[in-house]
């Protein structure tokens, strides 16, 4: 993986005034699987709304979120959706195994600048897990799904459309993401890009797509603890 074993240093983001954050499986790690309730429920949206069994209506769920970006941009193309339904249901989850994370907050309070969220989630859904996680009063914004009309990471016009939108000097940014492919474009754009990872990687069930490769080089960091990357690059 790429820089897996560099240690991040106050220069490397010496330049970065603006700092962005995916929401699920970054700002909270993957083993606490909040995404596995909403994975649930859009399962369970894709098999009542084409009347599908289950496991034909997950198959289809990941390969729209495959080909798509989202699960709900491909059933919004293909089956004309009411997005904002979709995003009421799959949302509709139960908080509870996100704690509040002092140490987290202190972590991303010290950044000097401005901090996003920015998710292909929604903003009440990222205001809940936030919340939850006792960061959100740390965070200037949040960009969301529907911000990005519907559009999801990692089309170049949602990340050309965020920084428009809320005035980010991308030459200055850095993001932070769990999937790799959501980092190529920020890269283009001359953000400085972390991959977030779970603990244990090789131990832990994750899609294809989910993994690094040798060919990662838009990522420049990898780290599987947020709070501690961000503690050593704000001293």
């Amino acid at each position: 993986m790429t820089k897996i074993d560099r240690t991040p240093t106050k220069a490397d983001f010496s330049h970065v005034t603006e700092w962005v954050f995916d929401l699920d499986n970054t700002l909270y790690p993957h083993h606490v699987n909040l995404f596995a309730q909403i994975d649930k429920n859009m399962t369970a949206y894709v098999s009542t709304l084409l009347q599908m069994e289950r496991d034909e209506a997950r198959k289809l769920q990941k390969q729209y979120y495959l080909d798509h970006g989202t699960t709900l941009q491909g059933l919004m193309i293909h089956h004309g959706i009411d997005p904002n339904d979709f995003l009421e249901k799959a949302h509709a989850i139960d908080y509870s195994s996100l704690t509040a994370q002092p140490e987290l907050g202190a972590a991303i309070k010290a950044l000097p600048g401005r901090k996003f969220i920015f998710t292909n989630g929604s903003v009440k859904h990222a205001e809940m897990a936030a919340g939850a996680l006792g960061i959100l009063e740390h965070f200037d914004d949040i960009f969301d799904i529907v911000a990005a009309d519907f559009v999801p990471k990692p089309a170049q016009a949602t990340y050309d459309k965020f920084a428009a939108l809320k005035r980010v000097e991308t030459g200055k940014a850095a993001m932070f993401e769990d999937l790799p492919r959501n980092l190529k474009v920020p890269k283009t754009l001359g953000m400085q890009t972390v991959l977030l990872v779970p603990n244990n990687l090789e131990d832990t069930v994750v899609e294809w797509w989910e993994k690094t490769s040798g060919e990662d080089d838009h990522i420049d960091f990898v780290t599987d603890d947020l709070t501690d990357f961000l503690a050593k690059i704000t001293g």
